[in-house]
Parts: C-alpha cells; sequence; structure tokens
C-alpha cells in the first residue's frame, strides 16, 4: 500500500492552491489574459517575496503591481504606497486607482497635492517617501508593499540617489514591486535587491506586446531598414535602403569598418546622392494616407516642437471629424475652466485650441501643466492625431501611438550634440504600438545625409542598456542617518548602496586583470634575466638617460645655459654608470632590453589598475566621510570619540532641508540672512536658490533686483556659498555652481500681484517652466517655513501663498 503524503506536504499543497486560486481570483477580473512574465511576478508576490520585472514600455509591468494592491486589499489593514518619478505619472495612477477602488480608499502625495494620506493606497512622488522615511512618519505604519515604478530613474544623475535611499532605508518587512523598462544589468540590479532587501525574484521580458516595424524615410519614400528576406533575422540593412542611400559609408568602402571620419551626430560619414528631406506636413500626410497615425514625432527640442505645430497648421491639414472637434473643445474647455481669462492670450489658449481641432499639438516640459493634461488626455482617447514631443514624453506618462517618428538620431546633451543610445531608441520606439489596438507599431527614422546605413541598423538592432548607480551621499542624508545609526553604521550602510556594488564588482574584474597582467609581468622578468646582473636596475639606467636626453634637446624651451650644462652633466654620469653595469657587457643585452622595455610599460599600466582598484574600494564611504567632516567643521555634527558623532542643533534643521542646495540653505538659516525679507523678497530669494538656468542668462538683469532688504541678503547668501565652495573642495568634494538670480526679479514680481503677462514678459520664459520652477521655489518655502524660527516661518507662509495663485494654483488630480 502506498503511503499518503504527510502533513508537512499536504500543508504545502493547500499553500500551492491557495495560491493558484488568489492568481485566479484576481484574473477573473481582467479583460485579458496574463502573459507568463505577469503569471510569474505574480506568483512571486502571493509568496510573499519582493520581485523586480524588466521588460519593455507597454509590456503590462503595472499589472504586477496591480496584483500587489489587491493582495493588500484583501488584508485587513496592510498599505501599499505606489511611487513614480513624476508628478504627472503620480497623478494619472491615483485617477486610475480611484476608478478601481473610489476615492475612500486611495490617497495621493506629490509635494504640492496632499489627498487623504491615510488611505490604504497612498500614491506618491519617490521624494516624498524618502523623506517619510526620514522623518520616520507614522503614515509608515502597516504597510506592506512598495512599488517603485520607473525605477530605472535610480541611474538619473540628478534624482537617481533617492530610489536607493528608500530601497536601503525601508523597513526590512516592506516587500518592493520594482518596475524597470528592459536594462542588460537587470540580473546584477537584482542580486543587489536581493542582497539588502532579501527574498528578490528577478523577471526579465524582452518581448515587445505589439512586434515593432521599422522603417526609414528617404525622401519621400518609405522603406522598411531591415531586410525583409530570410535574412531579417540577423538584422540585415534592406538592400533597397542601400540602393537609395548610395551604399556603404565611404570608411567601409575604403576597408575601414567605422574607423573613418564621422559625420553629422557622429555616425560614420557616407558619400552618396543627397536626398532631400520631406516636410513635417508632408510626413503627417503620407502617415494618415497610410493609415498610421496617431503618430509621435520625437523632437530634441521644445521650439521644434512648437514649430511642428505651427508648419502643420500652415498647410491647412485637418486630421479630425466635425464630431472629434466638438469632443476636443468641450474637453479643453472643461480642464482649461479655472484659468483667468485674461490669461488665456497671454497663454496662446486660442491658437493652441485651433491646433488640438485639428488634431495636432505639441508635448514638452515648457507647456503649462493644463495644457500637457488635455493633450494626455486627448490622445489616450485617440481624439489627436499628430504630438510633437521632446523625449521626456518617452518616460513619462502612457501615451501609445501607432506610429514614432525620429527626425535626428542625435541630441543636444548640455555641451555638444551626440548620437542618441540604443537605450534613448529603445525608450523613444517603445512608445509605437498600442497594445489591443495595433497589430504592429512602427518607427520611421527621417533619412539626414552624412548618415551610415549600418550605424542606424546596429542602433535600432540593440535592445538594452545598463543601469548604472548615481548615487552619492549628501548633507542632508548624512544627518538623516547618523541620527538614526551613528557614523559607524551609518558608514557600513551606505557601503550597501548599488553603487558601492558595482563597484565592487568592478573590481573583481580589475583584480583579474591585475593577476593576469601579472603572470605576463612574470614571464617577462624572465626573459630579461642577465647572467651577468640586475637587468631591471641597467634597463632603468637606459630610461634614465633617454629621459634626459629628450629633454636637452638644442633649441628647446629651456633658455638657462646653466640649466643646460647640468643636464648634460647628468647624461654624461649616467652614461658613466651605464658603461661600469655588468650587464652592458651582456652579448644578448638589446635583446633583454626590449623584452625589459615590455615589462615596464606593463608595469605601468598594472601599478595604474591596482590605484583604481584603491579608489574604488569603500568609495561610497570615503565620500560619506568627506561629507561628515565638512559637517563637523561647520557644527552641524559633534565629534563623540570612537569616530562616532551626534547631530547638533544646526544639523537638526539641515534635517529637514532637500535639494542640491541644502547645506547652503541651512547656512543662511543659521546667519539668519533672509530674516530682513519681505514675502516677495524671500520667494524670490528661493527662486534664487532653486533655479537652474538651461542657458546664459541675457545680461543686464542686475539694475532690475529688487531693492531693500534683498540686495545685501542675496550678497551674503553669494559670499556663504563662496564660503562652502571652498571648505567642500578643500574637503575633495566637488564644489557647485553659483547661485543665479535670473528668475528672481520675475518671481518677485509675481509674489507681488503682477500680471502674467508682465512676469513672462521680464522672465523671457514658456509658462510651463514658470509654473515649474514657482512649484520648486513653494516647496523650498515650505522647507524653511519648518527648519527657521517662527518669524521666518511666518514669511515663508506668506511667500508660499504669494507665489501660488493664477496658473500656479491650478492643479488636478
Amino acid at each position: 500500500m502506498t503511503p499518503g503524503p504527510t502533513a508537512a506536504e499536504r500543508y504545502q499543497a493547500a499553500k500551492v492552491r491557495n495560491r493558484s486560486r488568489n492568481l485566479e481570483l484576481f484574473r477573473s477580473d481582467l479583460r485579458f489574459d496574463l502573459d507568463p512574465f505577469q503569471v510569474a511576478g505574480c506568483d512571486a508576490l502571493d509568496q510573499g517575496r519582493s520581485v523586480l520585472v524588466a521588460a519593455p514600455t507597454g509590456a503590462g509591468k503595472t499589472i504586477v503591481a496591480e496584483f500587489a494592491i489587491w493582495l493588500a486589499m484583501r488584508q485587513p489593514t496592510a498599505k501599499v504606497f505606489y511611487t513614480t518619478p513624476m508628478k504627472a505619472l503620480s497623478n494619472q495612477k491615483y485617477n486610475e486607482l480611484v476608478a478601481d477602488y473610489g476615492e475612500s480608499e486611495v490617497g495621493l502625495l506629490t509635494g504640492d497635492t496632499n489627498v487623504n494620506p491615510r488611505a490604504r493606497v497612498v500614491v506618491m512622488t519617490t521624494e516624498v517617501l524618502r523623506n517619510m522615511i526620514y522623518a520616520d512618519s507614522d503614515l509608515l505604519d502597516d504597510l506592506a508593499w512598495v512599488v517603485l515604478d520607473e525605477v530605472h530613474y535610480l541611474a538619473d544623475r540628478f534624482r537617481g540617489a533617492v530610489w536607493e535611499e528608500v530601497i536601503l532605508h525601508l523597513p526590512t518587512e516592506v516587500r518592493l514591486v520594482s518596475l524597470s523598462a528592459t536594462v542588460s544589468n537587470a540580473e546584477e540590479f537584482g542580486d543587489w535587491l536581493q542582497t539588502v532587501r532579501g527574498d528578490t525574484d528577478v523577471i526579465v521580458s524582452e518581448d515587445r506586446p505589439v512586434p515593432l516595424e521599422q522603417h526609414v524615410l528617404v525622401g519621400s519614400k518609405m522603406v522598411d531598414l531591415f531586410d525583409s528576406s530570410g535574412a531579417a533575422a540577423t538584422n540585415r540593412v534592406n538592400p533597397e535602403l542601400l540602393r537609395l542611400v548610395g551604399g556603404a559609408s565611404r570608411s567601409e568602402r575604403h576597408g575601414g569598418g567605422h574607423r573613418g571620419r564621422r559625420g553629422r551626430g557622429g555616425y560614420p560619414e557616407r558619400r552618396g546622392p543627397r536626398t532631400e528631406k520631406m516636410y513635417r506636413e508632408q510626413i503627417a500626410k503620407v502617415l494618415d494616407e497610410r493609415m498610421l497615425l496617431p503618430a509621435i514625432f520625437f523632437v530634441f527640442s521644445r521650439n521644434g516642437c512648437d514649430q511642428g505645430v505651427r508648419q502643420v497648421l500652415r498647410s491647412g491639414i485637418s486630421l479630425t471629424t466635425a464630431d472629434e472637434r466638438n469632443e476636443i473643445r468641450e474637453t479643453a474647455e472643461y480642464h482649461c475652466r479655472t484659468l483667468l481669462d485674461e490669461d488665456l492670450a497671454v497663454l496662446g489658449y486660442w491658437e493652441w485650441l485651433e491646433g488640438l481641432e485639428r488634431g495636432v499639438a505639441a508635448h514638452h516640459a515648457g507647456l503649462l501643466p493644463a495644457f500637457k493634461e488635455v493633450v494626455e488626455d486627448l490622445f489616450q482617447r485617440k481624439l489627436l492625431k499628430v504630438v510633437f514631443a521632446t523625449e521626456t514624453l518617452a518616460l513619462g506618462v502612457n501615451m501609445p501611438a501607432r506610429t514614432v517618428v525620429l527626425e535626428k538620431l542625435e541630441k543636444f546633451n548640455g555641451e555638444a550634440r551626440v548620437p542618441i543610445t540604443p537605450g534613448e531608441y529603445t525608450q523613444l520606439t517603445g512608445r509605437a504600438g498600442r497594445r489591443g489596438i495595433d497589430v504592429e507599431g512602427h518607427s520611421v527614422i527621417q533619412w539626414s545625409d552624412g548618415l551610415d546605413p549600418q550605424a542606424v541598423a546596429s542602433l535600432a538592432s540593440r535592445r538594452t542598456y545598463p543601469l548604472n548607480s548615481s548615487f552619492k551621499p549628501t548633507y542632508n542624508m548624512a544627518v538623516n542617518l547618523i541620527e538614526q545609526f551613528g557614523r559607524q553604521r551609518t558608514r557600513e550602510v551606505l557601503e550597501t548602496s548599488f553603487a558601492q556594488f558595482q563597484a565592487d564588482r568592478s573590481v573583481v574584474d580589475l583584480a583579474r586583470k591585475v593577476r593576469s597582467q601579472q603572470e605576463s609581468l612574470d614571464g617577462y622578468q624572465r626573459a630579461m634575466e642577465c647572467h651577468l646582473g640586475d637587468f631591471t636596475e641597467y634597463a632603468a639606467l637606459r630610461r634614465r638617460l633617454s629621459d634626459l636626453e629628450r629633454t636637452n634637446v638644442p633649441g628647446g624651451r629651456e633658455a638657462s645655459h646653466g640649466a643646460r650644462q647640468e643636464r648634460q652633466a647628468a647624461i654624461t654620469e649616467v652614461r658613466r654608470q651605464m658603461q661600469r653595469h655588468p650587464c652592458h657587457a651582456c652579448p644578448d643585452r638589446e635583446a633583454h632590453a626590449r623584452w625589459a622595455e615590455r615589462w615596464y610599460k606593463l608595469k605601468r599600466a598594472n601599478d595604474k589598475l591596482v590605484q583604481q582598484i584603491r579608489s574604488r574600494t569603500g568609495a561610497v564611504a570615503t565620500t560619506f566621510d568627506r561629507v561628515t567632516d565638512v559637517l563637523l567643521q561647520l557644527g552641524y555634527l559633534v565629534a563623540t570619540g570612537d569616530d562616532e558623532a551626534t547631530v547638533a542643533a544646526g544639523g537638526r534643521r539641515l534635517q529637514r532641508i532637500y535639494g542640491e542646495r541644502d547645506l547652503l540653505v541651512a547656512e543662511c538659516l543659521e546667519a539668519g540672512v533672509w530674516k530682513e525679507l519681505t514675502p516677495a523678497q524671500l520667494a524670490a530669494m528661493a527662486a534664487t536658490i532653486v533655479y537652474q538656468p538651461r542657458r546664459e542668462d541675457a545680461p543686464g538683469t542686475e539694475h532690475a533686483l529688487p531693492r531693500g532688504a534683498f540686495r545685501p541678503a542675496l550678497d551674503e547668501t553669494l559670499t556663504i556659498w563662496a564660503r562652502l565652495d571652498d571648505i567642500e573642495r578643500d574637503a575633495r568634494l566637488a564644489g557647485s555652481q553659483p547661485p543665479t538670480p535670473a528668475m528672481s526679479v520675475g518671481t518677485f514680481r509675481w509674489a507681488s500681484g503682477s500680471a502674467l503677462d508682465d512676469v513672462l514678459r521680464t522672465l523671457d520664459m514658456p509658462a510651463g517652466d514658470f509654473v515649474r520652477w514657482s512649484k520648486q521655489v513653494i516647496d523650498l518655502l515650505d522647507q524653511v517655513r519648518n527648519a527657521g524660527d517662527d518669524e521666518l516661518a511666518q514669511t515663508a507662509r506668506r511667500a508660499t501663498d504669494a507665489v501660488r495663485r493664477g496658473i500656479v494654483a491650478y492643479a488636478t488630480v
């Protein structure tokens, strides 16, 4: 008789059945079936594990996060925080979750919006969660899950550290749902998550839910980028494309691969017939005729996006029906109902509305938030047909299109025009293809003279990019962690960061290379051994002689006759030492010398690798030590012996100040340099602190600065900045750019009640930029209110109220 299952086996089988029931119940409410990677992610969550899900844009990663919310809502008190990198994404997710669970169960926290923060499900920006953790907020009670949407933002050099801070410092019992675009080192990132968070499954899918057809627009002819024959699987360039653009690149025809001259955008230059590019309105018409709309034209400048809309409108094209135009107008009027009538003309409302009604719009950071929301809403409802957008749309809200058009394969990175990377190409084309609507998505590259077909094909066929940490300790981070853990323990915590994890892994590779090169060095050492004496010593004399002779060339820059005589005497002495050395008489001297030269060059390279290893080992902790040394010097920390420190009163103020200029703000508050400012002047000072110009400001703004207490306060602020910059550089920390008052005049006028038209003209700034920077001003004023003394806190509160009006006050969820 076969024995029955044991109690442990019966228990395990019951757990599996229960898991299956959870997943089946969840699936029963969906309108579509789950893909294998979604099933794997949900199953891992049901087992109580954290997950990292890396999949292409539009693949449906958020289903895994929605299952975590579903699981939490089946428990009596469990809470979920859903974090996103941008307020627009937070707003969008909040609305989706409210539709599923009702307003009473869902909250929203984005810095300037505070809705139902004690709800079971709260959507927030990642910075809000970081601040909550440092403040030990009671909102963290009963937190079961945290969703980190777009976790690949961890690589962002300005904000990426926030994601690592959250991952490192969340309570250990909280499970993570990390959602990422397809990255080439997902396993490495997953290994780190496993190390710092415990049980974590890594689930990677590289399958696009909607296949991508890639085309090139050469003149007025649209052809496939890749060969559509049996060779297509090898990503071979379409022979018809090669014929149209004149074949191989110049460097290839001369047998040089891609080592020839570089053309526009850094791609290998090719010589072929010049092609006439189609205008944007012509491309829109072609796409419409081919049933390839709606389309997103990615243009790497805001001005280019606005020009695209104007060009289409001037052509007389209308891409919408009468019914669609009515619906578009109603939507725009509803979203913009709170805008003042006198501001509508200033904002270009009527021209913008005309474009919407004809199915065309721009989308970029300079657009007013209300306008952006309308564009996003209409595009998702298939009412807009053509959107000219900057690359931020590829990283932002959910706006898939049937077709993505790339006008150029290069962009300005702030210093020069550089080719877009394979990762950026993947993000941009990830918007092509609407799941459940399109059989395939389409990308269209507009051909430019100077491009090389092979280089373009290589760009388009590489799908992934690496996720690299941008983590570095900050002053605010240091005082918050030392308050919680002490200095020694904080150093240990920071050494578990992904930055150090990657550095340590690179050290492993470097160490392997050092060992390999050491074997070669040993071989060279044996080859140059001389039976007459120490050839290493003799080779050093030869190198010394060579160096001296090179620096003693007649007619060189050495003008002193005495110095030349001294050099000549040294040469004579080294020659004498060489001639007396035993190895000088060796018949194999020159053969030994060749091996010695190889040994010397390799030894020098190996020593550099060893130095790299030393610099990378403990690199994060080293930066932390330098940060704490600055804080000790300035009195924000107090040393207590045994390499420990406690947080002083000024440090507790610093704990409440976030941002790149945290220490400067703390020092200004400590010195009381802003205490005489009026609310409007304090708002102008906050703008000076937060504003980072995109380009050189036009000269001539100094005379227009607010009068009274503002100017001496600005001078003191800049003096404090200069002193801090010297201290940081002495501590071997990166310095910072001086604050600029370029936005202060406009902010002062706005906070003093001036009209929008006057303020935008003063700043020469798009309305969307003004709103974005004004919200950062409000954020800093809130920090000043929390960290400053009572009198300054009152001024900061009044300054906040003065800035938060009109288009700045507009907010929607």
